[in-house]
C-alpha cells in the first residue's frame, strides 16, 4: 500500500506541473461541454421564444378571391404582405428567403367556395428550413381554423347542428412536469458529463504507460523492487484523481450556467443544482474506475505519445455509443439495462434530471456492473505489466 501511495503521488504531481494535462483535463473538457452546451440551449430557447411572440408573416396573392379570408387572417394578428404571385414566382420569392409563406388564392376559389365545395388555396413553404417550418405550420392551423368555422356556419344555416361534426372530442391531459420536459432540452447533457469524465484521465493515462515508454524511464520504473500491482494501482488512481477533479468541475459548471438559461420561459424547470449535482457525481463515481482502467489497459500496448493519443481517441467513443442508442430508441430506465456502463449512469441521471425516483436497486446493479468490469481490466493490465513484453 506504501508503494502504491508513492506511486499515486509522483503521477499525481507530475501531471500537476504539465500544462497539456490541466488544460484538458482541468480546463478545456470539464468546462468546454457546459459552456458550449449552455450557450446552444439559451440559443434554441430564445430562438423559440421569440417564433411564438413574433406575429405570423404572410405573403397573400390574389386576395381579392377571397376577401373573408383575408378578413379573418388580418383579425387573428397575421401581417399580411400582398404581392401578386404565379406559383413559380412564389417558390422563387420562398425559395430565395424573400418571403417565409406564400399564400396563393386562385381565380376559381370564389366560385367554389359560394357553390359550397372544397375552394383550393396553395400554401408554399420550404420543409427543409427549420427557420420557416414553424411559420407554416402556423399558417396551416391558421387555415384549419377557418375551414372548420365556414363548416360549421355551413350546418347551422341548414338547421343542423355543428355537434353532429364532432363525433369525438378529445381533451389532451398532459402528465408532463416542468422538470421533465427539461429533460427533453437538457436531456444529452449526460453526454457531456461521461465524456469530461474520460477526458480528465486521458492525458494521465497516457503519459503513464507510453509516455514513460517513451521517455526511457519506464525500464527503470519496473527494475525497482515494486509489485508491479502496486506500479499499476498507483497509476489508476491517478488517473481516477484527474477524473474525479474533471467531474467535479464539470458539474460545478452545469450548475453555474443553467441558472442563466431561460428554461422557464417555456414552462420548463430545470432540476439541476448542488443536490443534484452531488447524485450525478454518486452515480458516476463508479464509472470512473472503468474509465481508467479501459484508457489505461489500451495505452499499455502502444509504444508512443501520439500512438497512444489516436487509439484512446477512438477509445472514448465506446463508453458514449449507448448513450446514442438511448436517445434513438427513447431508452426508459429498468433493470435489465442497469448492468450496461454508461448506458445505466445516463438513464439514472436522466431519472434524477426529472426528479422521478431512483430505485436502490438499480443504483447498486449500475455501480456493481460497472465496477466488476473495471476490476477485470484491471487484472488484466496489471497482468500485461508483469511480461517483459513491456520493456520492448
Amino acid at each position: 500500500m506504501r508503494a502504491l501511495l508513492i506511486v499515486f503521488l509522483k503521477e499525481f504531481l507530475e501531471n500537476l506541473r504539465d500544462r497539456r494535462t490541466l488544460i484538458s483535463a482541468l480546463l478545456l473538457g470539464p468546462l468546454f461541454g457546459p459552456m458550449l452546451f449552455g450557450a446552444m440551449v439559451s440559443r434554441m430557447l430564445n430562438q423559440g421564444v421569440v417564433e411564438s411572440d413574433e406575429p405570423l408573416r404572410l405573403t397573400v396573392s390574389g386576395k381579392e378571391h377571397a376577401p373573408g379570408l383575408v378578413r379573418y387572417l388580418e383579425s387573428q394578428g397575421v401581417t399580411l404582405v400582398f404581392a401578386p404571385l404565379s406559383e413559380s414566382g412564389a417558390r422563387t420569392v420562398v425559395r430565395s428567403g424573400a418571403a417565409p409563406v406564400v399564400l396563393i388564392i386562385p381565380d376559381e376559389y370564389g366560385a367554389r367556395f359560394t357553390a359550397a365545395v372544397p375552394a383550393p388555396v396553395l400554401l408554399v413553404a420550404d420543409s427543409a428550413d427549420s427557420t420557416t417550418r414553424k411559420s407554416a405550420d402556423r399558417a396551416r392551423l391558421l387555415l384549419s381554423a377557418y375551414g372548420s368555422g365556414i363548416a360549421q356556419l355551413r350546418l347551422q344555416v341548414r338547421g343542423v347542428s355543428p355537434l353532429l361534426a364532432v363525433p369525438v372530442a378529445v381533451n389532451e391531459i398532459d402528465i408532463a412536469t416542468p422538470t421533465g420536459r427539461a429533460v427533453v432540452v437538457l436531456g444529452f447533457m449526460t453526454y457531456f458529463v461521461l465524456f469530461a469524465v474520460l477526458m480528465g484521465g486521458l492525458y494521465v493515462a497516457i503519459d503513464s504507460t507510453a509516455g514513460e515508454r517513451e521517455r526511457g524511464s519506464l525500464e527503470a520504473l519496473l527494475s525497482l523492487p515494486v509489485a508491479r500491482g502496486s506500479l499499476v494501482g498507483g497509476k489508476l488512481l491517478a488517473t481516477c484523481a484527474y477524473m474525479c477533479l474533471s467531474l467535479a468541475i464539470s458539474l460545478t459548471a452545469f450548475v453555474f450556467v443553467f441558472r442563466f438559461v431561460p428554461l422557464e420561459r417555456l414552462g420548463m424547470s430545470a432540476n439541476l443544482g448542488v443536490r443534484t449535482a452531488l447524485a450525478f457525481f454518486a452515480i458516476c463515481l463508479p464509472f470512473i474506475p472503468l474509465g481508467a482502467a479501459l484508457m489505461t489497459f489500451v495505452a499499455s500496448f502502444t509504444r508512443s505519445y501520439r500512438e497512444a493519443q489516436t487509439y484512446l481517441t477512438t477509445v472514448l467513443l465506446v463508453p458514449t455509443l449507448p448513450i446514442a442508442f438511448a436517445s434513438i430508441y427513447s431508452l426508459k430506465t429498468k433493470a435489465s439495462l442497469m448492468f450496461i456502463p454508461s448506458l445505466s449512469q445516463h438513464l439514472l441521471m436522466t431519472s434524477v434530471l426529472k426528479d422521478e425516483p431512483v430505485e436502490v436497486v438499480d443504483v447498486l446493479a449500475s455501480a456493481g456492473s460497472s465496477l466488476a468490469i473495471a476490476l477485470v481490466l484491471i487484472a488484466l493490465t496489471a497482468r500485461h505489466w508483469r511480461r517483459e513484453t513491456m520493456l520492448g
